[in-house]
């Protein structure tokens, strides 16, 4: 298997609803590409909720006794703990200035991918504007594959993507909240190695590691690089509706052996 890396260039400024898979199609043309079948298209969380006008605005927040008395143990604005509660199930974990919370849609990470950073309003006051995750990943993700098959013909995988930090490394990767078009776990339990020995516990998060490799080519501050496409790996639909989506990479809490 031979994979490509690229960056779609020319992507405007994301507002509410705007139509990211035509502005996918859009930037590739200027580049003088198109799309492929089977490519896999890595899409910033954040052109999605911007997209999908995901803001709330601090100052329209009224924060909880609860997220008041946190906010002042973690030294942390109550209005921003409120937010960071109403898109959690669980606070896994806290210290002064770090929420570490088990997010509505299952992934444990800081202040449920709440961000201030890369956005602004109107006016250009954006000191208390927020940008949540999208309400439902898989969702987007689908959309766009479906847009693209109807316009082009062929099937594409998508890969919403955000950043992540790590429990015991430093340093923040990429990683998938949103997965259509292909299985974002690769299970190889019960298939034989290359010594014909049985593999017990062997699984590939694929989606995951094509959205770390993304990661490099969109860069973390002022790169402008949304979207990255992957070619070569030759997405597939999964048969069973179990294994679709982001589902397959969540760990069930019963077998998170940390919490």
């Amino acid at each position: 298997m031979k994979l490509t890396y690229f960056g779609v260039e020319n992507i405007p400024m994301v507002e509410p609803g705007d139509d990211v898979a035509g502005m996918i199609l859009d930037g590739l043309a200027t580049m003088g590409e198109t799309m492929q079948a089977d490519d896999v298209i890595v899409i910033a969380q954040k052109i999605i909720s911007k997209a999908e006008g995901c803001y709330v605005n601090l100052n329209d927040v009224t924060p909880s006794v609860e997220a008041i008395e946190l906010g002042n143990e973690i030294d942390k604005d109550p209005r921003k703990v409120q937010l960071i509660l109403d898109e959690s199930i669980e606070v896994v974990r806290k210290r002064p200035g770090v929420m570490i919370v088990e997010h509505r849609l299952g992934f444990v990470h800081a202040s449920a991918g709440i961000d201030q950073s890369n956005i602004t309003n109107e006016d250009g006051d954006d000191e208390d504007l927020c940008l949540l995750l999208p309400k439902d990943p898989d969702a987007s993700a689908r959309q766009i594959v479906d847009k693209i098959a109807a316009q082009l013909q062929i099937h594409v995988g998508v890969i919403i993507n955000d950043s992540i930090g790590r429990a015991w490394r430093l340093g923040q990767v990429g990683h998938a909240i949103g997965v259509a078009g292909f299985t974002a776990l690769e299970d190889y339990i019960g298939s034989n190695d290359i010594y014909g020995h049985e593999m017990e516990v062997s699984q590939v998060a694929a989606a995951d590691e094509m959205a770390a490799g993304a990661s490099l080519l969109m860069g973390p501050t002022d790169q402008l690089t949304p979207v990255v496409i992957v070619r070569g790996y030759e997405p597939r639909d999964p048969d069973q509706a179990e294994w679709r989506g982001i589902g397959p990479l969540i760990r069930p809490k019963e077998m998170d052996m940390f919490r």
